[in-house]
């Protein structure tokens, strides 16, 4: 059995996902705001604009004086215009608008695997926080789904500066609790960003892989560090 003190959690596809594609999110605001556009293009286009923002602004552009909302509202603007859609006075409030729906509710489902497996860590004992590459709106969401409550604390990649896979996110979240990484565990569904960045930093992990693939991962990732699903969690712990 693993002598875990402290286990960290992914949040986007480990715990919760989106609702709707994000194209269907975005044709939704639009259609509201009179503009036509579908959802498959605006898909495709957010998928450009995203890579493009990521690459010249890492982590929310902290580093170059960007706000994260500023940051999601170029991403947002620059998706309209990619899917032809270049009116400045409608693409600002289209904006504004899948800024705050993105925090809500609404918009994301928390995953049935997740509920239980968090009640039953809880039981246990097992201190728990979250470690993600996500902006300021995470504790809020979190709470509005109902689950800020199991986590001591949250990290996320614009409060610390630092975003997976750099390991002095995963030092921080260490230092903060004063647990060894040799009695922590980090889960999530990235094999760079969560599995191998969490072993990087010398806490064991564990790879969520829901799609029934096997492993197809590589030799690194023994088939018993990948989870088909979170309810697999405690019975690795305990048996590890």
């Amino acid at each position: 059995m693993l002598r875990l003190q402290l286990l960290t959690w992914d949040v986007k596809d480990t715990l919760l996902r989106l609702r709707h594609p994000v194209g269907e999110n975005y044709s939704a605001v639009a259609r509201a705001h009179g503009i036509q556009v579908q959802p498959e293009a605006l898909n495709n286009s957010f998928h450009q604009a995203y890579k493009a923002q990521s690459t010249q602004f890492p982590n929310y552009g902290l580093s170059k004086g960007l706000s994260s909302k500023q940051w999601w509202v170029e991403i947002v603007k620059q998706t309209f215009r990619l899917s032809g859609v270049h009116e400045d006075g409608v693409l600002a409030p289209i904006a504004e608008r899948l800024y705050q729906e993105f925090s809500s509710a609404q918009t994301w489902v928390l995953f049935p695997d997740a509920v239980q497996t968090l009640r039953l860590c809880h039981e246990r004992g097992i201190r728990m926080a979250i470690i993600s590459n996500f902006d300021r709106r995470l504790e809020k969401i979190l709470s509005l789904c109902n689950l800020r409550h199991h986590f001591e604390f949250v990290l996320t990649s614009e409060e610390t500066g630092f975003a997976k896979p750099d390991q002095r996110i995963f030092q921080r979240a260490l230092c903060i609790s004063g647990v060894p990484p040799e009695q922590a565990a980090h889960v999530g569904d990235s094999y760079m960003n969560d599995y191998r960045a969490a072993r990087a930093a010398g806490m064991h992990s564990f790879l969520l892989s829901r799609a029934e693939r096997g492993n197809s991962w590589g030799p690194d990732v023994p088939e018993e560090h990948v989870l088909p699903s979170l309810t697999h969690l405690l019975s690795v712990i305990e048996k590890g």
